[in-house]
């Protein structure tokens, strides 16, 4: 193995050296400094005799004494079942305190794609416990969804009720042990030492440590760092997958970090920026993270991606959300008005989406009614939020009763259905019969999207009529 001291120049967490043979891109570096310490890199590009090293450790302590050494080798993750349970750094070293990782096998962290004739198109039920996903925006296995939220909203909340609540309900009654078939890998990137204390405080409270694997990058952490976290997340990820079986659900918060570091990157190259100064690269960069989710023809487990981020002055438009959108199937949309109302979690179901719930619920998956039931929330929420607006201009006394009904399904709607705290797990079934609650308190012939044999079934006259009386009460 050739050392070098060719060093020439060192530019943000970038290295530039000197080297008398081809390089491989993305190889392994390690770099020793003059005082002895040793750090971690990876070759960027590699051109005319000149390498560029990005450095997972920062380049504090680098000059041109420094030697620099290839190992002819891409970055690896070391694979185990026995990661489970174990909390790593942003580079995938343990932190925990606990023993070493002895690996299976150790895997290149940037996957082979997935051939799209191998994929299984995904359609089995995930049960979040959250009625604004699980009711409105059904996740299904092997799918990726992410969540766009803002500075100051409580998408850290929501990812840990996720992570500590998800299940495949239909095999987790099938036997106890199956429960350990689900897996969560949690992948952490930019975030503050008290973020990352609450998130390792949840997990140890409530056990759901043990049937995931974290990753953190913290903030003060090199910004090179953030690129490999979630290759690492994936890599391990898709070995529990595809290998042992597991139905793996990925969180990765925050992409905007992620983001940031290739633009921090970009800028120390010298590249040409594209929109808002973030690299044109950025959608292929963001589609090899995104594409790892899935299910395969021939194999059990399935990956499922929820990435979370955070829209910059909480713009839909921003490159981020904007190229994430593109990439994936829907997005849960966080909204400020409903957080400063107090709801938790404030999920804004209208411009939410989830474009594989049609294939992931109905009979044999969640229940017979739970598309009908949906749509007919939707359709009258939105109705109710319209007539909000007509409201601020005509007073509500100038409302028909009819509208008035609406307008107190809206209010019921965001209350009773999106709201249930950051705690509280329902099943599909607990979700579908509040659905009906709610939509009882509607006439029967304004429920013009659901099955007429499912209103007889499932339709409250009592919650009607008492509704009914409230208003007569009210009225007096």
């Amino acid at each position: 193995m050739k050392e070098y001291q060719t060093i020439t120049e060192v530019s943000g967490p970038l290295v530039f050296a000197e080297v008398d043979e081809p390089i491989g891109y993305d190889e392994m570096v390690e770099i020793e400094t003059p005082s002895g310490e040793t750090k971690r890199g990876q070759v960027l590009e590699s051109e005319d005799g000149i390498v560029a090293i990005q450095v997972f450790e920062g380049t504090t302590g680098i000059d041109r004494n420094a030697s620099v050494r290839f190992l002819g080798e891409t970055l690896k993750m070391p694979v185990t079942e026995d990661l489970l349970g174990r909390v790593m750094d942003g580079s995938g070293n343990p932190i925990d305190g606990g023993p070493e990782i002895v690996p299976d096998e150790r895997r290149d962290i940037v996957g082979a794609a997935i051939n799209p004739y191998s994929r299984e198109y995904p359609e089995d039920f995930i049960q979040t416990g959250v009625s604004a996903i699980d009711g409105m925006n059904t996740l299904v296995r092997g799918q990726k969804l992410p969540i766009f939220s803002g500075s100051g909203l409580p998408h850290n909340d929501l990812a840990l009720q996720i992570a500590r609540q998800a299940t495949v309900p239909e095999e987790a009654g099938e036997g106890e042990d199956d429960d350990s078939e689900f897996a969560v890998i949690f992948g952490a990137m930019g975030i503050t030492q008290e973020e990352a204390n609450e998130f390792m405080q949840d997990f140890e409270r409530t056990g759901a440590l043990e049937r995931s694997v974290v990753f953190m990058n913290l903030a003060d952490d090199p910004a090179v760092e953030r690129t490999v976290t979630p290759r690492l997340a994936l890599t391990t990820a898709e070995y529990l997958a595809f290998d042992k079986g597991y139905h793996v659900l990925v969180v990765l918060t925050d992409m905007t970090n992620y983001c940031e570091a290739l633009r921090e990157i970009g800028a120390a190259r010298e590249e040409v920026p594209g929109r808002r100064g973030y690299p044109g690269y950025m959608y292929t960069d963001l589609a090899q993270l995104y594409e790892r989710a899935g299910r395969l023809k021939d194999r059990e487990g399935s990956v499922t991606q929820i990435p979370i981020l955070t829209m910059p002055g909480d713009d839909d438009t921003h490159p981020i959300p904007d190229l994430t959108g593109y990439i994936t199937e829907g997005q849960i949309m966080m909204d400020r008005p409903l957080h400063s109302q107090g709801i938790e979690p404030p999920v804004n179901v209208l411009p939410s989406l989830s474009r594989l719930m049609d294939d992931g619920i109905g009979e044999g998956l969640t229940r017979a009614d739970h598309a009908d039931v949906s749509d007919q929330m939707y359709a009258a929420y939105a109705e109710g939020e319209d007539l909000r607006d007509l409201v601020n201009i005509v007073g509500r006394e100038a409302l028909s009763e009819r509208d008035n009904k609406y307008l107190d399904f809206a209010d019921a709607f965001e209350e009773e259905f999106v709201e249930q705290g950051f705690d509280t797990n329902r099943t599909i079934d607990e979700t579908i019969e509040l659905g009906w609650d709610l939509l009882s308190t509607l006439p029967r012939t304004e429920l013009n999207r659901v099955d007429e044999d499912l209103i007889e079934e499932h339709y409250r006259e009592d919650a009607a009529a008492s509704d009914a009386e409230a208003e007569e009460v009210s009225a007096d």
